[in-house]
């Protein structure tokens, strides 16, 4: 028990150090993030991820490394789809891109809590009730087919987002330039910035998104530290990735159909599960089979160009 604690403690304060020196000492001054900087950041946090497997590997066993890295590229897999909404929303609140590493830090902040409450909520839930794995791989089922069929355009109206139009509503919003802060103090008091509401909005999407993911890690591990450590590296390494993805996002146009093979994959797996477990090598080849095959499609057959965009 005291080693569960320590490695507990130990991965996060290994976590807040290496935000720490991110964003308090190597980015101090915002700026707008290059395709290099954000490709090389990616590869560090994909590094560190590995080595923490090893590690899990060298602890744990096999078994429970080989669920570590399916857990993590699903997670991985399922926010890219996330960062396409997060991208729509800096579009829409006009977000400067010095900015939006900043916002994405905070973001990531409070994805830990929501997630690691969810996290284990969930596993509480499934070692006790074990049934609900099956609700959990229908609603995977159900959420693959809606992405399949859903438009871009339809995914998200941050005008329609409850939290937002609850806060405009309550919170006094500063009317001036705030620059990179949350909050000012303007007219005697203390007032929200535009920031701030871009982050409520950027919060409650990845609780959303987090309906999806989590459910879907559950059904490759019920390891709690698994199934944290695995979502808190992907989320990681989203900030970067982040910076990656909107320079490319046109040109992988069939990755949303792969991320949603991966979903009805991994809902099927859960429901047969009284029949027949999936092997978890099995599963992480077809997760990382159905990835490849829509980045490869994607290489293959490029997105048609715009006619009336060219004009």
């Amino acid at each position: 028990m005291n080693n569960q604690v320590a490695l507990w403690v130990c991965f996060h304060l290994f976590v807040f150090a290496v935000l720490g020196i991110d964003l308090g000492i190597l980015r101090r001054t915002p700026h707008r993030i290059q395709p290099r900087e954000a490709v090389i950041w990616t590869a560090v946090w994909i590094t560190l991820a590995a080595l923490f497997c090893i590690g899990i590997w060298q602890v744990g066993g096999a078994n429970l490394a080989l669920q570590f890295l399916a857990g993590y590229l699903v997670e991985y897999s399922l926010s890219v789809d996330n960062l396409f909404v997060v991208l729509m929303v800096f579009t829409y609140f006009g977000v400067p891109e010095a900015y939006r590493h900043r916002l994405l830090f905070w973001g990531v902040l409070g994805a830990f809590v929501m997630r690691a409450t969810l996290i284990l909520l969930g596993a509480a839930l499934v070692s006790r009730f074990h049934w609900l794995l099956y609700g959990f791989g229908a609603f995977l089922l159900y959420a693959a087919v809606k992405m399949m069929i859903s438009k871009e355009e339809e995914e998200i109206d941050p005008q329609r987002n409850a939290v937002l139009r609850l806060a405009r509503k309550i919170l006094p919003v500063s009317s001036g330039e705030t620059g990179a802060k949350f909050f000012v103090r303007e007219a005697g008091g203390l007032r929200v910035t535009a920031l701030f509401f871009t982050l409520l909005v950027v919060e409650t999407t990845d609780l959303i998104f987090a309906f999806d993911s989590i459910p879907a890690v559950l059904g490759i591990s019920l390891d709690p530290l698994i199934v944290y450590t695995s979502n808190v590296f992907a989320i990681l390494g989203l900030r970067s990735l982040f910076f990656v993805v909107a320079a490319l996002m046109d040109k992988f146009h069939y990755l949303k159909l792969g991320i949603s093979a991966v979903l009805a994959f991994i809902g099927a797996k859960m429901l047969i599960e009284p029949w027949w477990r999936v092997p978890l090598g099995l599963a992480l080849g077809v997760v990382a089979g159905f990835l490849a095959i829509a980045v490869l499609a994607s290489v293959v057959w490029p997105p048609k160009s715009n006619p009336t965009a060219a004009e």
